[in-house]
């Protein structure tokens, strides 16, 4: 699989949007709240991210886009992991290790000193590439979000 990483580009915030819209409304059951949250969390990064801190690594092989994972500054010294994103197609094949490892390894050289991270616990396959990487499970709590019941949760990693 020949697969380009390039930054956040046309048509990129829409395709988000409806890949999340579609996969979690099919997988999780989440309402149309979670689709919003997404094209807020993408208009305020394409409007306002610093380059030098901060990037979109968006996955393409040939005109095709395969997922998505975003590096963005929390402080001076915490990068946060967004956006995190494999098409059904393009898992199992080694993609979402690649992107990790991408997005770690732009927060070092950016001088971030820990990552963290929000997920839920459903996402058993990313919770487990986390665990695997030398993330650590800070906080889990049940939440209702998204007209969903939920377990929310929180990781971070040493850089």
């Amino acid at each position: 699989m020949d697969i380009e990483l390039k930054p956040l580009g046309p048509g990129d915030i829409d395709w988000l949007v409806a890949e999340h819209r579609r996969l979690y409304t099919r997988d999780e059951g989440f309402d149309e709240t979670f689709p919003a949250l997404v094209r807020e969390i993408l208009e305020g990064f394409d409007a306002h991210h610093d380059p030098s801190c901060e990037r979109a690594f968006i996955a393409w092989e040939g005109a095709q886009r395969l997922g998505s994972i975003f590096c963005v500054r929390e402080d001076a010294q915490t990068a946060k992991l967004r956006l995190f994103l494999l098409t059904p197609a393009a898992r199992g094949k080694g993609l979402g290790k690649r992107l990790l490892a991408e997005c770690m390894g732009f927060a070092r050289a950016s001088g971030y000193r820990r990552m963290a991270l929000w997920t839920h616990e459903s996402h058993r396959a990313a919770c487990a590439l986390y665990e695997k990487t030398g993330w650590r499970l800070v906080r889990s709590e049940p939440k209702r979000s998204f007209g969903m019941d939920v377990v929310e949760q929180g990781w971070e990693i040493d850089l």
